[in-house]
C-alpha cells in the first residue's frame, strides 16, 4: 500500500501516493509531470537528475522520496526564468544536445547563490559529477563566470 507523502516542490505542497523508497526523480517526472529533471544513469553519477534540496544540489535518482518530506525541493522549473545562470547559458550558447543541461544549471545555480566569486577550482569542484557527453565544459565555465559576475553586480 503506497504512503501518502506531502512534498514541498517549487514552493507548492504536493501530496502523492507512493512508496517511501521510490526515487524522488520518478515522483517528480512521472507523478508530478515536471519533466525538466532528466534520467541519466540511475546511479547518481552523471548529474542529469540534479535538484536542490534545502538549497543543496542532490541527485534525485538515488534519493528516496521519504527522505525529503518536510524539506524544500526545487527543480529546474522552480528556477526563475531571469536567473543569471539561465541567461548566461543562453548568452554563452552552452547547450549542444541539451540533455544534461537542467542538471548542469541546477548545480551552477547552487554554486553562484552560495559563492558569487568562485575560483576556477571551485567551479570545477561544484560541477564535478555533472557529465556532458558533448563536452561543453569550457562554455559551462564561461557561463558560470558570467552569471557569478551578474550576481555580484546586482
Amino acid at each position: 500500500m503506497p504512503d501518502s507523502l506531502t512534498l514541498n516542490i517549487n514552493g507548492k505542497a504536493h501530496t502523492v501516493q507512493v512508496d517511501g523508497d521510490v526515487p524522488l526523480l520518478w515522483v517528480i517526472r512521472e507523478t508530478l509531470q515536471l519533466t525538466g529533471t532528466k534520467f541519466g544513469c540511475g546511479i547518481a553519477q552523471c548529474g542529469a537528475c540534479t535538484v536542490h534540496v534545502d538549497g543543496q544540489p542532490m541527485r534525485s535518482c538515488q534519493l528516496q522520496v521519504s527522505r525529503v518530506v518536510g524539506r524544500e525541493i526545487t527543480t529546474i522549473e522552480g528556477i526563475r526564468q531571469d536567473h543569471p545562470v539561465k541567461q548566461a547559458w543562453i548568452d554563452v550558447q552552452v547547450p549542444q544536445c541539451g540533455y544534461c543541461q537542467s542538471g548542469q544549471i541546477m548545480s551552477a545555480v547552487a554554486l553562484v547563490e552560495q559563492n558569487s566569486n568562485p575560483s576556477e577550482e571551485e567551479i570545477i569542484q561544484a560541477m564535478d559529477g555533472n557529465l556532458c557527453r558533448c563536452g561543453t565544459y569550457m562554455r559551462i565555465k564561461r557561463a558560470i563566470n558570467q552569471a557569478a559576475q551578474e550576481v555580484r553586480n546586482s
